[in-house]
C-alpha cells in the first residue's frame, strides 16, 4: 500500500510539472506582444493584479497598451479613450479578429448561415443591416418606443405612489422594444413566457459575472471537469436555446420570403439563400474527364 501511495504522489507531481511546463510554453509560443510584467507558470500575473486598481501600476510602467496573463490566459489591455479609438476605429480592419472566449459549449457551437467556419464579422454585418431595416437607430422606431413608454407609465401608476425598484420596470420596457424587432411582437408585462425569458437572461449575466465564472475563464481546461455552480450556466443557455428554437419553429411554419416580419424571418431567409448558393456552386463545379489509356 505504501508503494502504491508513493507511486501515486510521484505521478501527481509529474502531471503537475507537465501542466506548468505546458502553460509556460503556451504563454510564450506565438506572436509579438506589447510589453508587460513577467508571468508565473500557471498563475500568470494574478498575484500582481490589485483588486482596488487592477491595472494602474502596469499602466504607469508599460504605457496604455500592455500584456498580462490571467492564469494561463493571455490578455492585451488597452487603456484610455484615444488608445481604444485608435485600435477599434482608426485601425478597425487590423483589430477585426476576435479571440476565443470561454463560454458554455452549448453556446459556442457553430450556428448561423456562414459556410465553413462561422464568420462573426459576417454575422455582425447582417445583424446591423437587418436591425437598421427594422428601424433601429432611426426615427421609424419611435412609435414602438412611445408605445412601451405609455405601458411603463401605466405600470408605474399601478404602484399608487408606493416605493418601488424601477430596475425590473425598465428592463421589461427595454426588452419589449427589442422583442418587437426580434420576435415581431411585444409581450404583456405579466406574460409568464416573457418573465421566464427575462429571468433566464438576468441569471445568465449574474452567473457569468460571478467569481467562479471568472475562474472558469482562466482555467477552463480544469474547471470544465469539476462539479460546482459554474456549470449552472450550461442549463441556463440550454433553456434560452429552447426558447429561441420554439420561436424559430413558429416562424418557419408561416414564413413568407417576400414579407419578413422580424429579425428571425430575415435570418431564416438569409440561411436559405446561403444554402441555395452552396448547392448551385456544387452543381456547377467543373468536371474533368481524363482520356482512357489505349494500347
Amino acid at each position: 500500500m505504501e508503494l502504491v501511495g508513493t507511486v501515486g504522489v510521484f505521478l501527481g507531481i509529474c502531471f503537475s510539472c507537465l501542466l506548468l511546463v505546458s502553460a509556460w510554453k503556451r504563454m510564450h509560443k506565438e506572436g509579438k506582444l506589447p510589453p508587460g510584467p513577467t508571468p508565473l507558470p500557471f498563475l500568470g500575473n494574478i498575484l500582481q493584479v490589485k483588486t482596488s486598481a487592477p491595472f494602474k501600476s502596469f499602466l504607469e510602467k508599460y504605457g496604455p497598451v500592455f500584456t498580462v496573463y490571467l492564469g494561463p490566459r493571455r490578455v492585451v489591455v488597452l487603456c484610455g479613450h484615444d488608445t481604444v479609438k485608435e485600435a477599434l476605429v482608426d485601425q478597425a480592419e487590423e483589430f477585426s479578429g476576435r479571440g476565443e472566449i470561454t463560454r458554455p459549449r452549448a453556446a459556442s457551437r457553430e450556428a448561423g448561415f456562414s459556410s465553413g467556419r462561422r464568420s462573426w464579422w459576417e454575422l455582425r454585418r447582417f445583424s446591423l443591416t437587418t436591425l437598421r431595416n427594422f428601424g433601429m437607430g432611426k426615427r421609424s422606431i419611435e412609435e414602438r418606443i412611445q408605445e412601451e413608454a405609455q405601458c411603463l407609465v401605466e405600470e408605474i401608476r399601478r404602484t399608487k405612489g408606493q416605493p418601488f425598484d424601477p430596475t425590473f420596470f425598465l428592463s421589461r420596457t427595454v426588452s419589449n422594444v427589442i422583442s418587437s424587432v426580434v420576435f415581431g411582437s411585444r409581450f404583456d408585462y405579466e406574460d409568464k413566457t416573457f418573465l421566464s425569458l427575462l429571468r433566464m437572461i438576468n441569471e445568465s449575466f449574474i452567473e457569468m459575472s460571478s467569481p467562479l465564472a471568472q475562474l472558469y475563464d482562466m482555467y477552463s481546461c480544469i474547471m470544465q471537469y469539476l462539479p460546482g455552480r459554474h456549470n449552472r450556466i450550461y442549463y441556463l443557455v440550454e433553456d434560452l436555446k429552447d426558447f429561441i428554437a420554439g420561436k424559430v419553429e413558429t416562424n418557419q411554419a408561416t414564413l413568407d420570403p417576400n414579407n419578413p416580419r422580424d429579425f428571425i424571418d430575415c435570418f431564416l431567409i438569409q440561411m436559405e439563400k446561403k444554402r441555395s448558393t452552396r448547392r448551385l456552386s456544387r452543381s456547377s463545379a467543373p468536371i474533368a474527364f481524363l482520356p482512357r489509356k489505349t494500347g
